[in-house]
C-alpha cells in the first residue's frame, strides 16, 4: 500500500505543536506494517537539510515544497503580532504543489493523508482541478483533524487566490459565515476524516466542540473516526533517557525518586522524597484549565506539597504563576519558559502531573507521565476520557485521578483524592508500576490507521 504524509510541520525537521510529533513518529511505525509511506512538507527557511528530499529515520522520503518567497521565513505561521497575511497563499500553493510533486516522482499513492487545515486543499482540488486527469484516478483522501480550533479562515476576497470558480463558495463548500474556511471544505470533499481520539470525535459532534462546524461533522459521522493518538516509546523511555538522573524501569520503580529528589535540588526546593510533588509541562492557556488551576492555586500551595510549573501562553496566567513563586519561595518553581531537558526531569520527577484541560484532542502529556510512573490529575474529556480512568483503592483498577465537571473545585478534589492514596506509599508504588505498564506507543494506532486505508480503498 502506498501512502503520503501531507503536514506543514514534521519532527525532526521543524516544531510548533503536538501536529510535528505526530507527523515524525507515526510514519516508521506504518512503515513496518510494510506501508510504502512518504511525506511532503514545506522547506522552511530554518530547515537545515539541502536539496528537494530528505529522510526520515533511514528509509522514509521526505520532500520538501521550496518557495522562498513564501516559506524562508524565521517562523511558520506567523510572528507573535498575529498569522502572516499571505497564508492562504503560502498554503494553497503548498496544497497544489504536493498534487504536482506527485506527477513529477511518478508516486501514485493509494491514499493521501493531510493534516490540519494547511494541507485541506489537497482533498479539494483532487476532486475539482485535477478530476479529470487520470493519473489522479482512484486517489482517496484522508483528513485528520488536530483541534478543531484552527481552521484557516481568511476573508472573503481572499477566495480567488486558491484558484476555484465561486461556484464552490456556499454552503456546501468554502462558505462559513461570509468567510473562506479551508478546514470546512477538506470536511466536505475528504473520502474520511480522523481525529486525534475517539471521545474527541463524538465531542465535535456538538455545540460546545465543534466549533461551528459540528452540522458539517455530524451530516458526516457514517465517515468520521477517532484514532487515539499514541508517543514514540524510543524517544520516552525512562530506562534509556540521558536526561534524567537516574534511568528506571516499572521493575525498578522505587528508583524514580532519584529523580525526584534531583528535580527538587535543581529546583531550588526543599529536599524531601515523602512530600508530593505535583508537575505541570504545557501551555499557560484557557484551553489547559489554566483558569480553574489559578482559582485553587494559593489554596494548593499553602497545603504540604510542592508544585513545579513549566510552560508559556497568556500574559494573564504568567503573571498569576509569578507572584504564586514569590509568595511561596519554598515550595514552588515557576519556570516561564520552554526547556526540553527540564521538561523530561518534570515528568521523571514529579509524584502528579496535572491536566485539568477545558478540551483536549488527545494530548500527549498524560501518555508521557503515564510512560514515567507519574500518575495523572485530568479532567474527562477528549484524549483525556480515552487514556485515564479513576484508580479505585480497592480493586487496584485504574490509573490516574479524573474529574467531569469544569470546575475549581472539582479539580481541588481531585488533586486530595490523590493525596489521599499518595500517603499509602505502598499502595501509590503499585499503582505508580502499573502507570508504566500501560501501553500507549504508536503500534496500536498504526495497525488501527493500516485498517482504515484498506476501508476506503475498498
Amino acid at each position: 500500500m502506498k501512502v503520503l504524509f501531507c503536514a506543514s510541520e514534521v519532527v525532526p525537521f521543524v516544531k510548533t505543536g503536538g501536529l510535528a510529533d505526530v507527523a515524525g513518529s507515526l510514519p516508521p511505525h506504518l512503515k513496518k506494517l510494510k506501508t510504502d509511506i512518504r511525506i511532503v512538507m514545506p522547506k522552511y527557511g530554518s530547515i537545515k537539510e539541502k536539496g528537494q528530499k530528505a529522510k526520515l529515520g533511514r528509509n522514509i522520503p521526505v520532500y520538501f515544497i521550496k518557495n522562498a518567497q513564501y516559506f524562508d521565513r524565521p517562523y511558520l505561521y506567523g510572528t507573535e503580532k498575529g498569522d502572516y497575511l499571505d497564508n492562504l497563499d503560502r498554503f494553497s500553493f503548498y496544497c497544489k504543489s504536493v498534487l504536482e510533486l506527485l506527477k513529477k516522482e511518478n508516486f501514485k499513492p493509494d491514499v493521501i493523508h493531510c493534516h490540519d487545515w494547511q494541507s485541506a486543499l489537497v482533498p479539494v482540488y483532487l476532486k475539482t482541478i485535477y478530476k479529470d486527469d487520470p493519473f489522479y484516478k482512484n486517489i482517496k483522501t484522508v483528513f485528520t483533524i488536530h483541534n478543531m480550533a484552527y481552521q484557516g479562515v481568511f476573508p472573503k476576497d481572499q477566495y480567488p487566490k486558491i484558484g476555484l470558480g465561486w461556484e464552490y463558495f456556499n454552503i456546501e463548500g468554502f462558505e462559513f459565515y461570509g468567510m473562506v474556511n479551508l478546514m470546512k471544505a477538506a470536511l466536505i470533499f475528504a473520502d474520511f476524516i480522523t481525529t486525534v481520539s475517539p471521545t474527541y470525535s463524538n465531542e465535535i459532534q456538538s455545540p460546545e466542540f465543534g466549533c461551528k462546524l459540528e452540522g458539517v461533522l455530524s451530516k458526516r459521522k457514517d465517515s468520521l473516526a477517532g484514532i487515539l493518538n499514541g508517543i514514540d516509546y524510543d524517544e520516552w523511555n525512562p530506562k534509556t533517557d540521558k536526561e534524567l538522573f537516574k534511568k528506571y524501569s516499572s521493575g525498578q520503580a522505587a528508583s524514580k525518586v532519584f529523580n525526584k529528589t534531583g528535580l527538587q535540588k535543581e529546583c531550588g526546593l526543599l529536599v524531601n522524597p515523602d512530600v508530593p510533588l505535583l508537575g505541570l509541562v504545557g501551555r499557560l492557556a484557557h484551553q489547559k484549565g489554566l483558569d480553574i488551576l489559578a482559582e485553587k492555586i494559593d489554596q494548593l500551595c499553602s497545603m504540604n506539597l510542592q508544585f513545579v510549573l513549566l510552560g508559556t501562553g497568556d500574559e494573564v496566567y504568567h503573571k498569576i504563576m509569578q507572584d504564586i513563586a514569590k509568595k511561596y519561595p519554598k515550595n514552588t518553581s515557576i519556570n516561564i519558559r520552554f526547556d526540553n531537558i527540564l521538561a523530561k526531569k518534570i515528568y521523571a520527577g514529579s509524584d502528579m502531573f496535572l491536566m485539568p484541560s477545558r478540551y483536549e484532542p488527545c494530548g500527549l502529556g498524560q501518555l508521557i507521565s503515564l510512560r514515567y510512573g507519574t500518575i495523572p490529575v485530568v479532567r474527562k474529556t477528549g484524549g483525556l476520557a480515552d487514556t485515564i480512568s479513576e484508580f479505585n483503592p480497592s480493586t487496584h483498577q485504574g490509573n490516574g485521578f479524573i474529574f467531569e465537571q469544569y470546575s475549581s473545585e472539582e479539580l481541588f478534589n481531585t488533586i486530595k483524592r490523590a493525596l489521599d492514596v499518595y500517603g499509602d506509599k505502598k499502595l501509590w508504588l503499585s499503582l505508580v508500576k502499573k502507570a508504566m505498564e500501560n501501553d500507549f506507543s504508536w503500534g496500536n494506532s498504526a495497525k488501527e490507521y493500516i485498517k482504515l486505508y484498506k476501508k476506503i480503498i475498498g
